[in-house]
């Protein structure tokens, strides 16, 4: 589309813009037609429901989707991280943030713990049907009475002969109704702290109880309080070692940021370039309303937030992707784009006037879904505390 003088084009994403390649942009061309075509279709019924149906999942996995990254003995591709990098941001097209929430969940946080820290069995009795689609995935690691504050974990498992029984509570857990399988955080001792934190992948079935939560956005994703009621798990279900669960929950975290970052940054994207186009075609006092120098004011600072955030959160993926430490890249990734991609939402909103209020065209839907990005994977001030911490404050 050609842009109005004085109004910016919409921010692109460019050509083998580092660290992606060729190959990435292949991906990307070929995921987006199957996010357009087969996910964007169901997104408004789904919203409605509030619930997509678990055959996405087995659709994911037809065309290799849920394996992007692990390995080809697993039934996955054999890429790496930017590969579902690049999934992360193209989920964002089909309009849904409760149905990029749960694949996300999936492919992003529950099953990348068991590939680093399990054992060959565990692989193959709970990945590998993972990236078959044939089995969906949960982590479940926050709990009523404690959420940023991981040490305040209570949910018990009690060792007895052949394994372990567990009792306690998750809240807030994304794909909790529908998971055969949950990657459960627990207490292992009554140590305090972050000791005595192991985790357990504990089958969905007697003494697990789901209910599914009501929330302001995320329509389309199940997000469940689970209770755990003299569950027994056998001893070959401990992830990892005993007690070392919090170097687990602290490896998972920084690619659980980098996901929300990429996938606020795309959000705003594609809210920017929907909302361009609505401003260059929308006329009132006999023009289009993208030729008040108001409104063009708006986008220039819009596409500045969005080349920013993408610059960060591109960073950060570089040096995640390389191996090296960057804990306060991620983090400051992670902060800089949650709340401007809300803050972008409704401004979005704003342009589109009454329209943007409306259901029809999904601003208002995005203005919802974006509002978790502040508060999940660490919020806000949580983030800021680990910032002055690797500044030595």
């Amino acid at each position: 589309m050609t842009a109005l003088k004085g109004i910016p084009s919409a921010p692109t994403a460019r050509q083998m813009l580092p660290p992606f390649t060729a190959e990435h942009e292949e991906l990307r061309e070929s995921i987006r037609r199957f996010v357009v075509n087969e996910l964007r279709p169901g997104a408004d019924q789904w919203e409605e429901d509030r619930w997509f149906p678990d055959d996405v999942f087995t659709k994911l996995a037809a065309v290799g989707y849920l394996g992007l990254k692990y390995p080809v003995e697993y039934g996955g591709q054999g890429g790496d991280m930017l590969h579902d990098a690049v999934l992360i941001e193209e989920l964002s097209r089909a309009g849904s943030g409760g149905l990029a929430a749960g694949i996300g969940a999936h492919i992003g946080i529950a099953t990348p713990p068991i590939f680093k820290f399990g054992t060959e069995d565990q692989k193959q009795r709970y990945l590998v049907p993972a990236i078959a689609g044939e089995k969906i995935a949960a982590l479940a690691i926050t709990e009523p009475d404690a959420g940023s504050d991981v040490a305040g974990i209570r949910t018990s498992a009690k060792k007895v002969d052949g394994g372990w029984i567990v009792n306690g509570s998750k809240m807030f857990i994304t794909n909790g109704v529908r998971a055969d399988f949950l990657v459960t955080a627990v207490k292992t001792t009554t140590e305090g702290g972050h000791g005595g934190i192991s985790f357990l992948i504990i089958d969905n079935g007697e003494g697990v109880t789901s209910s599914k939560i009501e929330k302001m956005g995320w329509h389309a994703s199940d997000t469940a309080l689970i209770s755990f009621d003299d569950v027994f798990v056998p001893d070959e279900n401990l992830l990892g070692e005993v007690d070392k669960g919090f170097y687990l929950i602290m490896a998972n975290f920084q690619w659980e940021r980098l996901v929300m970052a990429l996938g606020a940054v795309a959000a705003m994207q594609r809210l920017f370039e929907q909302t361009l186009q609505f401003a260059q075609e929308r006329a009132a006092f006999g023009r289009p309303i993208a030729k008040f120098q108001v409104t063009r004011h708006k986008f220039a600072e819009m596409a500045t937030t969005i080349e920013g955030g993408r610059a960060l959160t591109y960073h950060a993926l570089r040096l995640h992707h390389l191996g090296l430490d960057c804990v306060q890249e991620v983090t400051m990734a992670k902060l800089a784009t949650q709340r401007a991609a809300f803050d972008l939402a409704d401004e979005c909103l704003q342009i589109h006037g009454g329209a943007g209020y409306m259901v029809e065209y999904g601003i208002e839907r995005a203005a919802r879904d974006l509002r978790l990005g502040p508060i999940g994977g660490g919020t806000d001030e949580i983030m800021k505390e680990i910032l002055g911490k690797t500044m030595g404050l």
